[in-house]
């Protein structure tokens, strides 16, 4: 980001010598001999490819900028995932002892079923969740 602004910067002084340099060029400011002209010409010529040079990298830092972002973006987006396949496992132990922990009788309230069945529905959704891929 200091690197791109000082190219604005840089750029923004550039364009302004430019102009100047033109208004000296066109000699209404300052009465010019033939050398000097050839040297302002000289200068407007590299001043002019110093503002291209600028530009070029302007554009290569924000390409650079933008692969960076997409980097980062696409890190996020795997992170995300696996958070989520975990928050979806952590989901079915919760829902069937929810159920169970209610104050209403249920079938097979006093026996290890709602153990087994957590522990079987958690394991099937981690068998298809890494079928999808979900953990890479």
């Amino acid at each position: 980001m200091g690197l791109q602004k000082s190219l604005v910067y840089f750029s923004t002084s550039l364009k302004a010598n430019d102009v100047t340099l033109e208004k000296i060029r066109r000699g209404r400011l300052i009465k010019l001999y033939e050398e000097d002209e050839d040297l302002l010409e000289d200068l407007l010529i590299e001043v002019r490819q110093a503002i291209e040079m600028c530009s070029i990298y302007a554009g290569v830092l924000n390409g650079t900028m933008d692969a960076v972002a997409s980097i980062t973006s696409n890190n996020l987006n795997i992170v995300m995932k696996v958070l989520t396949a975990a928050s979806i496992i952590m989901t079915i132990p919760t829902m069937v002892f929810s159920f169970y922990g209610m104050n209403t009788p249920l079938p097979l309230a006093n026996a290890w079923f709602p153990i087994e069945l957590s522990v079987c529905l958690t394991a099937l959704t981690v068998l298809v969740l890494v079928r999808m891929g979900m953990f890479r």
